[in-house]
């Protein structure tokens, strides 16, 4: 039996003062489809590396504090039917990510997700306990079991 095949993936999990998490609305879909930013490792790169740069070109934040990173890595399968802009993506069952919790520390007015391909077409700051049901069905357990892995983390900084 072949091994199935997951891209190296890196997704972020960013905080506001308040200990609200960053979602933003993906463009390819017409659907309630928000998530946290995440992208794949280049060849090379490492993961923290990755993290800072997919954070960067979906949304222009670089001001940003490495508050954690998961002890573990989380995969998800693509479901069947999905369709990929990205040819890069046929070639795997699904992602395998290494997550990241960051405190935001810029200006909001850093924040632009006008891009030259554009992840996504709007954002919001939602708490955490409302973003496992606005994501997409097939993402849900990796974000229920990262929320699970970052709460004290993210407890604290409500807490101050």
């Amino acid at each position: 039996m072949m091994e199935k095949l997951y891209r190296p993936n890196v997704g972020i999990m960013v905080l506001n003062a308040s200990g609200d998490v960053f979602m933003a609305h993906r463009t390819d879909s017409r659907k309630q489809a928000w998530q946290m930013p995440q992208g794949g490792i280049d060849k090379g790169e490492d993961e923290y590396t990755a993290a800072l740069r997919e954070l960067y070109e979906e949304t222009n934040i670089t001001s940003v504090t490495l508050i954690a990173e998961s002890t573990k890595w989380y995969s998800y399968d693509f479901p069947a039917g999905v369709h990929f802009i990205s040819e890069k993506k046929k070639a795997f069952v699904g992602q395998r990510q290494k997550w990241f919790l960051f405190q935001f520390t810029g200006d909001e007015s850093e924040i632009n997700l006008d891009k030259p391909d554009p992840e996504f077409n709007q954002w919001q700051w939602t708490t955490v306990e409302k973003i496992v049901d606005m994501i997409v069905p097939f993402k849900r357990d990796v974000y229920r079991q990262v929320v699970d892995e970052f709460m004290p983390f993210i407890e604290a900084v409500r807490n101050g």
